[in-house]
């Protein structure tokens, strides 16, 4: 993995492939890190360049600040890409990482060729989403392994988590090795998230939103709707809401047409 500093934190990245469309970011959702994405790169790479990105306090790359904010978040991948030298890039994000994406697109539209959110949502957090991550954040600081086991295991459907039962312990266990601080400072940064609904509706290129017809924590008909009230192309996955792992096989295939 390459890496840069920023702000006093080393941030890590893979870039992998080559090819004549634009290069493609792919921004992992909390408590996971770019390694969910191993298996669409295999498929991506043939045709144009992928760069995966630990955002700050996930896999290797160390936290920054006592909130991790969105824009903090839009910032790191920008020094990332200038430290490429890349000017223009389609942007894919998992859940958190499709905020991110927004927020990119929010302060650097002048970049974006393509956004997709992979079981995300553009809206803000309701009042009781953010009451939950509040008792989230102290939830965290008295024990952090109930926590992560708890979060990650809520994001399957029952018959995901007798099918994917190892993916799952390893999807924990990576969790598992994120600092408190950094799990806390990303869940005040997703609290405090504003709406993008605006920034959607705006954006005249390709916007895709896919969206899974099990996920227990998003509303499938909701982003449906919010989709087609945005002019979005609209994707239907099947099982739950990591459907990197769950459905890869139409997610990889639905990527491959990210322009």
């Amino acid at each position: 993995m390459a890496e840069i500093t920023y702000q006093g934190a080393k941030i890590y990245f893979e870039v992998a492939g080559e090819g004549d469309k634009v290069p493609l970011v792919l921004l992992h959702g909390f408590l996971e890190d770019s390694r969910i994405w191993e298996e669409i790169v295999k498929e991506l790479k043939k045709e144009r360049q992928i760069i995966c990105i630990d955002l700050p306090g996930h896999g290797k790359s160390q936290g920054i600040a006592d909130i991790h904010t969105m824009t903090l978040m839009a910032d790191v991948v920008r020094e990332v890409l200038n430290s490429l030298e890349i000017k223009r890039v389609s942007v894919a994000g998992h859940s958190m990482g499709g905020y991110a994406s927004l927020e990119l697109l929010r302060n650097f539209p002048m970049i974006i060729e393509s956004v997709m959110l992979i079981n995300s949502t553009p809206l803000e957090d309701t009042v009781e989403k953010q009451e939950i991550r509040e008792r989230s954040v102290k939830l965290v600081g008295r024990n952090k392994k109930a926590y992560v086991s708890m979060a990650i295991s809520n994001l399957f459907p029952e018959e995901s988590k007798k099918k994917f039962a190892s993916e799952i312990e390893d999807l924990k266990a990576r969790a598992y090795e994120m600092k408190s601080k950094n799990i806390q400072a990303t869940l005040k940064g997703m609290k405090i998230r504003t709406n993008y609904l605006e920034e959607l509706n705006g954006f005249g290129r390709q916007k895709i939103i896919a969206a899974s017809k099990e996920d227990p924590i998003l509303d499938f008909n909701e982003l449906q709707r919010l989709a087609k009230g945005c002019d979005c192309e609209f994707h239907s996955l099947e099982n739950g809401h990591n459907s990197y792992m769950e459905d890869l096989n139409n997610l990889t295939k639905i990527m491959h047409f990210i322009d």
